[in-house]
């Protein structure tokens, strides 16, 4: 453990979260550089790339996430399949 972080609690899963987000980011980074993103309007009714799109998915995600948390008991795994599918139809359409 680093130094100053022992009051940090690191979950599996909590663990698996943020290397996936930095892997996405890498790889987003990876792909910028292969293909540079072109910005477009979708039905978001701004301009944006898909840097921006990824963006507002993941903050939508969390926000239907913590929405799901607060007003309902139900699965979980139909909370994280929703926040995936407003993620994904901002990535693609937004």
């Amino acid at each position: 453990m680093l130094p100053g972080l022992e009051w940090m609690v690191w979950t599996g899963p909590t663990a698996a979260v943020f290397i996936g987000l930095g892997l996405l980011l890498c790889g987003m980074a990876v792909w910028a550089k292969i293909s540079p993103p072109v910005a477009r309007r979708g039905f978001l009714r701004i301009e944006t790339d898909r840097g921006d799109r990824l963006y507002i998915g993941l903050i939508s995600a969390a926000v239907v996430l913590a929405g799901w948390i607060a007003v309902t008991d139900l699965s979980m795994w139909l909370a994280l399949a929703c926040a995936f599918l407003v993620a994904l139809t901002i990535g693609l359409w937004g």
